[in-house]
């Protein structure tokens, strides 16, 4: 399938490193408003083609959009991409709200297109073998779980960090997908939420890059702690956060049988651990191949192709963004908040599902 990629910025390594490795995808053009910048990471890449947007929009050879841009140009790059008759990939979040987000995906489905959404660390090896044991039973039904997102931000590292503390962003809507997703293949729809949140700073400096040393104003809750309530029953603690001294990336769940560590689910890799009652503790190695970012597109072309479902939904997306923003409001109400999306959580990939075989 023809792939387009759109926004040439820092996440854009991760996603073309992996998609120009994929026999299934053929990158063609990267585009971005810097067509300077777009023309570097085309070369890097050894894709054939880069410029702007609306030069990628009308190559009939483009089947597939990626969309890498800010959060506040998800929706309408991904309408463009819509009219121009391609499927989109999104990175997260879906949108900035849930008018605009139900927007793009019900164009999708009035064109006959499909949107899908990032985060697919869900799809890696590691997440799907902690999924499919714990399906299996390795710790009876899961009923409560500990997610923890610490770290102390983003602006040490990040060249241009400004967005990451505006609206769309922050540790809820910026991490907040990763753990929200895996939690939902392994207790189903969120039903309703409770939150808490402040931010420690007012003010941040950029710590790398050119712009290092330069302060940029914080405009959302930098810690943020959920209480989080699943339809099919089931509940879990939740801590976002830009402000902690400590790093912290793991989600834990709890069944009557023990407890099952996940690994961090913003990586591809990682081993599960089980501490189960009456027993020592036993590692699960991840089982099966895995790749990076851009799995979810993979995986979404050859659902397209075969005419089925993809896992990494528009809908899946559209329903962690629900539950962010109920977050968000109960945060400022003090109340819990209903969550009225619901989702229906895809089957685990099987073992032998492999990113890097021809199948198209």
């Amino acid at each position: 399938m023809g792939v387009g990629v759109i926004g040439a910025g820092v996440i854009s390594d991760k996603y073309l490193t992996s998609l120009t490795s994929f026999p299934d995808l053929r990158v063609l053009v990267v585009a971005d408003l810097d067509t300077t910048r777009a023309a570097g990471q085309a070369a890097k890449y050894g894709v054939p083609g880069a410029g702007t947007v609306a030069e990628l929009l009308v190559n009939p050879a483009i089947e597939l959009v990626i969309n890498l841009t800010v959060p506040t140009a998800h929706v309408d790059v991904g309408l463009a991409a819509l009219e121009s008759g391609k499927h989109v990939w999104a990175e997260k979040p879906l949108a900035m709200d849930r008018q605009t987000g139900r927007k793009l995906l019900d164009r999708a489905r009035e064109r006959g297109l499909r949107v899908a959404s990032a985060p697919d660390t869900v799809l890696g090896a590691a997440l799907q073998t902690a999924r499919r044991a714990i399906d299996a039973g390795a710790i009876g039904t899961p009923m409560s779980a500990l997610a923890l997102l610490q770290t102390p931000g983003p602006e040490d590292w990040h060249p241009s960090p400004e967005f990451l503390f505006q609206p769309g962003a922050g540790p809820l809507l910026d991490m907040g997908p990763y753990y929200l997703t895996e939690l939902i293949q392994l207790f189903g729809p969120i039903h309703r939420v409770t939150g808490v949140g402040g931010r420690a700073r007012d003010r941040r400096v950029i710590g790398s890059g050119p712009k290092a040393g330069t302060e940029f104003p914080v405009d959302v809750p930098t810690t943020v702690n959920a209480l989080i309530e699943f339809e099919r029953g089931g509940f879990a603690q939740a801590v976002f956060s830009f402000d902690s001294g400590v790093r912290r990336f793991l989600i834990e769940v709890t069944g009557p049988g023990g407890t099952a560590v996940l690994p961090d689910p913003n990586q591809f890799t990682g081993d599960t651990v089980l501490h189960r009652r009456g027993s020592e503790a036993e590692t699960l190695a991840a089982q099966g191949p895995s790749a990076e970012r851009g799995t979810g597109a993979l995986e979404l072309a050859r659902a397209v192709r075969a005419g089925v479902p993809e896992r990494a939904s528009g809908e899946m997306a559209f329903h962690v963004l629900d539950a962010m923003l109920a977050v968000e409001e109960s945060i400022t109400s003090r109340h819990p908040v209903e969550v009225t999306s619901t989702v229906e959580v895809p089957p685990a990939l099987p073992a032998d599902w492999d990113p890097y075989a021809a199948t198209l």
